[in-house]
């Protein structure tokens, strides 16, 4: 998704029935060169057709339905667009994202409601609507597979081979030599892939904006990117210094709290199996008092626990039971 940076958060204060509803306002969000570069339609149209294998030529043929930056909408996806009777959705990461499938389902229910905002949802009659496709372009520093398959199903809080939503989102690794026949189909994301690596590159031995500077030097000088560096070249700087700076305030958020948990992992460690212990001997008990026809009342009376505790307690039981 976008980097975002509000430079306006006020609010609106909306009048329905006589009732005053404050909703936040989100005016300006910062983009990203991934999203300038594939909002061209020839450039996504060239990946569409590097991704799909097809070998389309008129651009036209893409309809873009990306989320705008609509004053109370929240969320907004990087790319989406409709072609071969199909919504296909991609974003772009320089950091590894396990909740990317729940922000696509976020996406995709706004599109659809979009889509269908004129259509008798209660009619008998089936609305007809595109079916997704959810793609990530990884570009990041840490080391990962060059195809990664992102389910829904994996943040659920327990498992359940009953539930009723599933979403996979692929994820494709473009750092380095990863996926070099997805880059050589399509120069853009070849170009862009060299263009980022630069910047990570020499970010590593002098200031950012100097290791920007450098690699749209190197990539103009070397006819990658180009057309794009020579007339966005300011907006490019930017962007990248901005994405840069993001990427690694995250990397370094992640390391802290690796080590924070590290050298607290034994005692927390300890203490959460006690709790757990404790825990599993309550609902032991509880569970028999059950069995006897008690209610929680009488069940946290006897037990000298909160009813509240209890009430949670038998919660816990009846979801492992069902």
């Amino acid at each position: 998704m976008a980097n975002e940076i509000k430079t306006t958060n006020s609010e609106n204060t909306v009048n329905s029935a006589n009732t005053a509803v404050t909703v936040p306002v989100n005016r300006t969000y910062k983009s990203t060169l991934f999203i300038m570069l594939f909002q061209d339609k020839k450039n996504l149209l060239e990946l569409y057709n590097a991704v799909s294998g097809k070998h389309y030529t008129d651009p036209e043929v893409l309809e873009i339905n990306t989320l705008e930056n609509a004053i109370y909408m929240t969320v907004k996806n990087d790319i989406s667009f409709l072609i071969d009777g199909r919504i296909s959705l991609y974003e772009h990461q320089s950091t590894y994202n396990p909740n990317l499938p729940l922000r696509f389902l976020l996406y995709i229910a706004k599109l659809y409601s979009r889509m269908t905002r004129n259509a008798n949802l209660y009619g008998t009659k089936v609305i007809r609507i595109p079916p997704p496709e959810f793609l990530i372009f990884y570009n990041g520093k840490e080391e990962l597979p060059e195809r990664t398959v992102l389910k829904l199903s994996d943040m659920y809080e327990k498992e359940d081979p009953r539930a009723g939503l599933e979403l996979e989102a692929v994820m494709l690794n473009i750092s380095g030599r990863h996926n070099q026949k997805l880059k050589d189909a399509c120069r853009t994301l070849k170009d862009y892939a060299i263009y980022t690596d630069k910047v990570r590159e020499y970010a590593e031995e002098m200031e950012l904006a100097d290791a920007v500077e450098r690699a749209i030097r190197e990539c103009i000088a070397e006819d990658v990117l180009k057309d794009f560096l020579e007339k966005h070249r300011a907006e490019a700087k930017e962007m990248s210094i901005f994405e840069y700076d993001q990427e690694k305030h995250m990397r370094q958020e992640r390391e802290e709290a690796w080590t924070e948990g590290h050298s607290a992992g034994l005692e927390e460690g300890v203490e959460k199996g006690i709790a757990r212990g404790e825990e599993q001997m309550l609902m032991t008990q509880i569970r028999k008092k059950l069995s006897r026809g008690k209610n929680a009342s009488v069940i946290a009376e006897e037990l000298e626990e909160t009813e509240e505790r209890v009430r949670k307690l038998i919660d816990k039981i009846d979801e492992g039971e069902s």
